[in-house]
């Protein structure tokens, strides 16, 4: 039997460092941080809570990020 291939852990980076960037500026930044998964956005989103290894959240506003999670 084949072994069972393991979840790649999240990049090591902090949310708080995309907070105020721009939205291109953040996608790209967690594109090159290895973020599998980008997600942008708007403020009051209607979003399903289920957690995905390697993504990240921005809730962004005018152009800009306003809160980063993981998940």
């Amino acid at each position: 039997m084949a072994p069972v291939p393991h979840a790649s852990g999240e990049p090591d980076d902090s949310t708080g460092a995309y907070v105020g960037l721009s939205a291109d500026a953040a996608e790209r930044r967690a594109r090159a941080k290895g973020w599998t998964t980008v997600r942008s956005l708007p403020p009051g989103a209607i979003i399903t809570l289920e957690y995905l290894r390697g993504r990240i959240n921005f809730e962004v506003e005018h152009g800009r990020v306003t809160r980063c999670w993981h998940g």
